[in-house]
């Protein structure tokens, strides 16, 4: 299904009865709506589950410029209130719980948070290794050597980055430089929700000491690890995660 948000027009998922109370579910970095299909399906016996994909993601067309974070915001914001939802309960994989993150230290929006799901969110600037400190050195003078030649210097760029920014178009790599590199740890101590946090303990891309740290600085967290599992733990043991879901849930 397509909606139109903010001039952009929004691929997502809709499963369960409509209603004024939604769970809404944010996919991670270069990902997209349809693999939370599955494990949407059993929340929606209950609940109305909406899931956008993000612009520059899936099949949403790229934003309209170098967006941040607090862009993303607005624009699940905006997505969120053109179904008339009053309260929500947001589920955020990766990126996805970055937006949430971001989104719950407002003030102003127009509708309720009932509660927050983090899984393997991002979020937490991790320490450089010595290896990416050196890439930083490369790509500084790089910038510098190469400034007159935007073709050479995004080729070198592309190089040096990581799979995701290698593999994102040259707006998507600026936005994904945008968003990786905001710290939003000191905006856990306000999150007023009570949030859950699940988490695969194999997880490289967002370790498992991220989530350790977010538990002990959002006042209202707990944590559920999924043993064995890496970075997309909902997909590595969805009969667990189901399960942690439809007790968080109550469903």
């Amino acid at each position: 299904m397509v909606i139109n948000i903010n001039g952009i027009e929004t691929n997502y998922l809709a499963l369960g009865t409509p209603s004024d109370t939604a769970v809404v579910m944010l996919h991670g970095w270069a990902s997209n709506s349809e693999l939370f299909r599955a494990s949407a399906m059993p929340v929606s016996e209950k609940y109305y589950v909406l899931a956008p994909d993000f612009p520059g993601n899936g099949v949403t067309p790229e934003p309209p410029g170098e967006w941040n974070v607090d862009d993303y915001v607005d624009f699940t914001i905006g997505f969120i209130k053109s179904f008339n939802i009053k309260k929500a309960i947001l589920l955020g994989h990766s990126f996805g719980g970055r937006v949430i993150i971001k989104m719950a230290n407002r003030t102003d929006l127009p509708f309720e948070i009932e509660k927050l799901i983090l899984v393997d969110s991002a979020g937490i600037r991790p320490e450089k290794t010595a290896e990416q400190l050196q890439k930083e050195k490369v790509m500084k003078f790089g910038k510098k050597l190469l400034a007159g030649s935007p073709k050479l210097l995004d080729k070198m760029q592309s190089r040096v980055g990581s799979a995701d920014y290698r593999a994102a178009s040259p707006l998507m790599r600026k936005i994904l430089v945008n968003t990786v590199n905001e710290d939003l740890e000191p905006l856990l101590p306000s999150i007023p929700y009570s949030t859950l946090l699940i988490w695969g303990t194999l997880d490289t891309a967002t370790p498992i000491s991220d989530a350790e740290k977010m538990e002990r600085l959002i006042p209202d967290a707990g944590l559920a690890r999924m043993e064995g599992c890496t970075h997309f733990s909902f997909l590595d043991n969805p009969v667990l995660y189901n399960a942690i879901l439809a007790s968080f849930l109550k469903l």
